[in-house]
């Protein structure tokens, strides 16, 4: 089996910086294109008028975005530098795993390598695990970095 196009959500996480270098040296092996990905997470207030409006939470969108931006300039220049062909999207106003899997869809990836911070127990519970619900929600292949 070969890889053609492999998706990596990143973040500014330690885990995230693992996951793109096994992408890089899958995307060396198979000879292949990247595309990393960053979710600006959908608030679960979004749909109350009066929430979206605020300065703070406009604000936020706004940095969320720019720091977005750094972070994968950040990974193009890496891939760049390795010698392999790579895209950037961001991705707005779904709920993560929703945004990580359409993407996946949209671009015809054929592999998704994503970080995992391997929580268990109640951390799972309160905090969830982005990579389990991606992994539940489509049927490519995903590579889960730990």
């Amino acid at each position: 089996m070969t890889f053609q196009h492999i998706l990596v959500p990143v973040d500014d996480s330690d885990i995230s910086q693992a996951a793109i270098k096994q992408a890089i040296q899958m995307a060396k092996a198979f000879n292949s294109k990247i595309t990393a990905v960053c979710v600006i997470a959908v608030d679960p207030f979004v749909g109350v008028d009066f929430y979206n409006v605020t300065p703070v939470i406009t604000e936020y969108f706004i940095q969320a975005e720019a720091h977005a931006k750094k972070v994968l300039a950040r990974i193009e220049s890496i891939c760049a530098q390795a010698g392999i062909a790579s895209e950037n999207r961001i991705i707005k106003g779904e709920p993560t795993e929703t945004g990580i899997v359409h993407v996946a869809h949209e671009i015809g990836a054929d592999l998704i390598v994503i970080g995992s911070h391997g929580r268990t127990g109640l951390k799972k519970l309160m905090l969830g695990s982005v990579a389990q619900d991606v992994l539940n929600k489509t049927h490519i292949p995903v590579l889960v970095v730990k």
